[in-house]
This record gives structure tokens, C-alpha cells and sequence, in this order.
């Protein structure tokens, strides 16, 4: 990238204080753009789900490898826990969704329980394998919660073949949101000789013509796993290896320190045949010593999170466009890539860390508020959703990680120190409610950004991409205005 003539900033920047300058172009199309990224790690977006409990997990991982991107399960979840979500995941369908389940003889009440935990809105009734209803939230208006639920469902649903679309790609899509368009459907249940393997919406066969997914070697979904710098780092990065997690993940907040070079070697010595990762750092000189230690890529971003309180804590971090620019030409001399770590509010953040050279950008707390991550969904007195979420410094978080270990009285004295927040309400957007809807938002802005700067791919992107510095003014100027200003 490079600066607009005349502009030379002599501060570091934010993201809101930059700005993408459009160029001649011959780029016709959003769809002529190739989003893969090319820093090994096989994804075909640029998107990465940060190792955040509140944030990561089963879900999550597997319907963003299904967009192309990749999930981060936390350092703190235990060793036989990652195994079986990453047999999970890599079990589930590349292009199938995963369907919420009740027997005919569950409760309204259950099926309520379980609705909020996918974005399609609507649960399957199994009986003995097959599909013999849908219960979706219109079903059970005015209806006492102890309901069973064959008494609400629709019954007989129409059933899409899974044969229909193997190996047919785009046509067989194509023919199964025809079929659930002309049914006025907006999903159905996928069977496999009679019996229940998913569901697919028309969204979802929209989605799938659009995306490729996340895929390892053998045709199975993507997923990663962090590791701490603290006890027998070797061992548990072993044990992640062997439950077959497709990125190893080396995280601490402070990553240029002596005790990451040594979990680095730790990691190298049990020589992974995945990337591995490692940070945070936010210099050029922290992403040469993890690199030198072993890194192939390095995390950057110390303090730009929304559940982060290291700056105002510490006074430690930078300004993260400013970071990720000089981390990542520190990267490309040596070959190695750079992860943009926190900050992005919105899709134009994401395509500033991109153009300043990030290979991928590590999302989190935009993505807890939605159907996909962990915990238990919530309403509040407005009758509004959401979850909650917390920082992976805060004292909630570091007591979760450090149960087990250590006296209750050296716990205790570690909680007293945090950098993060505990508690956080993050509402979902009614518009965007699933990380799907969110993935859409970003890359359609990004795929745009690269028309706008002329590029066909990221690498292009990163070498086109043309800013300039703006006021605060500026910034507020590129944001809508609410209807009826």
C-alpha cells in the first residue's frame, strides 16, 4: 500500500484515522475477486474467529469453515473437550447444515431451548432417524410451553435427497433453492435414504454457490486451537496435533517475551506439520524474534479489542493500522504473514488491515452476539437478544484458566489483576443475528474494496491499495445517517 502524495504521518494511526482511496480499475465484478488467503492455513477468507471462549467453539467453528474462514478454539478449553469438537467439526458436511433436533414427544419448552442455538430458525422432529415435522418460533404463539411438540409441528415436511446434491455443485444448489422458492420454503430437511444428515436453507444453497469452504487434505473442515506459553507446552501442543487441529495457535497477551521463544521451541520440537502462529506483538522487532523462534505467522494487536482494558490499565499497545503495517513489512521480508488482531468494528476495518498487509483478520467480540457462539441466549426487558461476553485477561477468564492449578490463595491473587472486561451484554443484530449474515456484510465490503482499488486478489490488494489520513470529521462524514434525518 502507499499514502496518498503529500501524506507522510509522522503519528501512528487507527483505522478510523484511514481512509481507501479509490483507482482505475478493470475489475467488472464483487465475484472476479479471489478472497483465499496464502499464508498456509487453507482458507479461503480472510477471516478468523479468535480464541475467546464467549466466542469460539463447536458451532461457530464449523459454519465458518463451511464460509471458508477459521476458528481458534481457547488455550483454556481442556485437551479431551478440543479433541471431540474438532472430530465434530471435522464430521460435519461441507455444504449440509447442521439441524436442531427434538423427538415428537419433547416439549414446546425444549424445542425452545434449543432454536437459539442456529441461525436457521427452525428445529427438525425425528422419529427414529426420519423427519416427520418442523417447529419453527411461529409454531408455538399462545401455545402452553408443555406442549409436545407433534401436536404443533408442521407435519410431513418436503425433504430435499442429499443425492441431489452430491458432486453437483452450482446446479444442484441451484435446483434446490429453485425448489424451496417455488414450496415459498426457507429450508428443508436433507435426508439420506429416509434418514435425517441436515438441513439446507435457501440462503444457505446461496451461500454455498458463493463460497468455498475451509478444507483439509482429506475434504473435511478446517478448524485451530490455541496453546498458553505456561507448564508442559510441548505436551499440550502434542496433544492438539494428535486430535488433528489444522493451525496451532502459541498465545499470550505480551508476546515478545523470553517465555514465548520458549513455548516456540517447545512447539518446534514436536515438529508440527500445521502453521503455527504466535503472539501478540505490535513492532517490527517482535514479529523477527517469534519468527527466528519458529512463528510462520505472527499475531499482532495488543489493546484494540473491544473486551481489552490493556491500554487504559497500562498505557501499553499502538494504534492498530499503524501496527499491522509495520508488522507485516517486517513479515514479508522474511517470507511469513501477519494476523490483524482485534480493532475491526466494521468491514472497512477489516479491508484497511488487509491493505496494510495483514494476511487474515482475527475477529471476536463482533462475533459474540450472534446464534453460532457459545453460552446460553438472553432477553432482556426490551425484549431484545443477546449474550455475553468477556476479555481473555479479565478475571473471569484467567480464573477459568487457572482452576485447577496452584492453591485457592495463589488463584485468588492472580484475579486481582485484569485487563479486561468480565461481563459484557453484546446484542444481536436483528438483521445480522448468525455469523453467516455478518460474514456476508464483510466480505461484500472487502470483495468491493478490491474493485474499488483495482485488485483480484489480496496480494494485489495489499500492493494497490491507495490511503489517506483523515480527521475525525472525515470519519464521521463516511457514516450514515439514521432514515428519517
Amino acid at each position: 500500500m502507499r499514502f496518498l502524495p503529500g501524506q507522510n504521518p509522522t503519528t501512528d494511526l487507527t483505522y478510523s484515522d484511514v481512509f481507501l482511496v479509490p483507482s482505475r480499475s478493470d475489475v467488472g465484478s464483487r465475484f472476479d475477486v479471489d478472497l483465499a488467503t496464502t499464508d498456509g492455513t487453507g482458507t479461503t477468507i480472510p477471516v478468523v474467529v479468535a480464541n475467546m471462549t464467549a466466542v469460539a467453539g463447536r458451532r461457530m467453528s464449523e459454519t465458518v469453515a463451511r464460509r471458508g474462514g477459521i476458528t481458534i478454539l481457547p488455550q483454556d478449553v481442556p485437551a479431551d473437550v478440543v479433541a471431540d469438537v474438532v472430530a465434530s467439526v471435522k464430521a460435519k458436511d461441507p455444504v449440509i447444515e447442521t439441524p436442531v433436533t427434538v423427538g415428537p414427544h419433547d416439549t414446546v419448552h425444549t424445542a425452545l431451548s434449543l432454536i437459539g442455538k442456529r441461525a436457521h430458525g427452525a428445529v427438525v422432529v425425528v422419529d427414529d432417524g426420519r423427519p416427520v415435522g418442523i417447529v419453527s418460533e411461529t409454531d408455538w404463539e399462545d401455545v402452553d410451553r408443555f406442549t409436545q411438540v407433534h401436536q404443533v409441528m408442521s407435519a410431513d415436511p418436503r425433504v430435499i435427497d442429499a443425492a441431489t446434491l452430491d458432486g453437483r455443485g452450482t446446479a444442484g444448489l441451484e435446483a434446490a433453492f429453485d425448489e424451496l422458492a417455488r414450496a415459498r420454503l426457507k429450508l428443508a430437511p436433507v435426508t439420506r435414504d429416509g434418514r435425517l444428515v441436515g438441513v439446507l436453507t435457501r440462503r444457505g444453497a446461496l451461500r454455498s454457490s458463493v463460497y468455498a469452504p475451509a478444507l483439509d487434505d482429506s475434504g473435511r473442515l478446517r478448524v485451530g486451537a490455541a496453546v498458553g506459553i505456561n507448564g508442559d507446552v510441548a505436551g499440550k501442543a502434542r496433544a492438539l496435533l494428535e486430535a488433528g487441529v489444522d493451525v496451532l495457535v502459541v498465545d499470550t497477551a505480551h508476546g515478545h517475551q523470553e517465555r514465548m521463544v520458549a513455548a516456540l521451541e517447545a512447539v518446534r520440537s514436536v515438529d508440527p506439520q500445521v502453521p503455527v502462529v504466535a503472539g501478540n506483538v505490535v513492532t517490527a522487532d517482535g514479529v523477527r524474534d517469534l519468527v527466528a523462534a519458529g512463528a510462520d505467522i505472527v499475531k499482532v494487536g495488543v489493546g484494540p479489542g473491544a473486551m481489552c482494558t490493556t491500554r487504559m490499565m497500562t498505557a501499553v499497545g499502538r494504534p492498530q493500522f499503524s501496527a499491522v503495517r509495520e508488522c507485516a513489512a517486517a513479515a514479508r521480508e522474511l517470507g511469513t504473514h501477519v494476523w490483524a488482531d482485534g480493532g475491526v468494528r466494521h468491514p472497512r476495518d477489516v479491508a484497511l488491515a488487509l491493505a496494510a498487509g495483514a494476511s487474515q483478520v482475527m475477529i471476536g467480540s463482533w462475533f459474540a452476539g450472534t446464534h453460532e457462539s457459545p453460552g446460553d441466549l438472553h432477553v432482556d426487558g426490551n425484549g431484545r437478544m443477546y449474550k455475553e461476553s468477556f476479555g481473555m485477561a479479565s478475571a473471569r477468564a484467567v480464573a477459568a484458566r487457572t482452576a485447577g492449578h496452584g492453591s485457592a490463595f495463589d488463584r485468588a491473587r492472580k484475579a486481582l489483576y485484569e485487563e479486561g472486561i468480565s461481563a459484557s451484554r453484546i446484542y444481536l443484530d436483528r438483521d445480522r443475528p448468525g455469523v453467516e449474515d455478518l460474514i456476508d456484510e464483510i466480505t461484500s465490503g472487502l470483495r468491493s474494496s478490491c474493485t474499488y482499488a483495482g485488485a483480484r486478489s489480496l496480494a494485489e490488494f495489499a500492493e494497490r491499495a491507495l490511503v489517506g489520513v483523515q480527521s475525525a470529521a472525515g470519519y464521521e462524514e463516511g457514516r450514515p445517517l439514521p432514515a428519517g434525518w
